[in-house]
């Protein structure tokens, strides 16, 4: 399967090490230039724009993240703010050949994480989550879909 799916808890240490999940490294690895075969797995980290989580993103992914900008004229106010803000506080980084990375202090407070996390696919990313916000993010997801399932099904009639 190429997406990230589930949610996998780890523990933060003290020095801001977490294993990122073995099915998210083996995605991670044929998603980038290093191939299925390295011995560690290359990724970007940002900060959500949307929730105070972290984004984790496949090589390949994140320099795709960047094709809307090509719509925009470089030198525009609308170029800047939009490469600024998905680009600005990006971090690419890989895992070592544990699976572990360190996040960065600025994220780990952005995202208001501890000693637990729990990372939650989200198809072509994932996001690392302060467990309980992370509960109450899926719970959330889940009552927007069964809202949009209901509007999709009367739209239908």
């Amino acid at each position: 399967m190429d997406q990230f799916i589930g949610s996998h808890h780890n523990k933060l240490d003290a020095k801001g090490r977490v294993s990122v999940p073995a099915p998210f490294r083996s995605i991670l690895k044929k998603f980038s230039r290093a191939g299925e075969d390295s011995l560690v797995a290359p990724l970007v980290l940002r900060p959500s724009h949307q929730y105070p989580c972290i984004e984790g993103w496949t090589e390949q992914g994140f320099e795709a993240l960047g094709s809307p900008l090509d719509a925009y004229d470089q030198y525009s106010p609308e170029h800047e703010d939009l490469a600024i803000g998905m680009f600005g506080d990006a971090c690419a980084m890989e895992t070592d050949k544990e699976g572990r990375i360190v996040l960065p202090s600025d994220m780990v407070a952005f995202a208001d994480l501890t000693d637990n996390v729990v990372f939650i696919g989200a198809r072509k990313i994932f996001q690392i989550w302060e467990p309980a916000a992370g509960a109450r993010r899926i719970a959330e997801a889940r009552a927007k879909i069964r809202t949009i399932a209901l509007r999709s099904s009367r739209s239908a009639e």
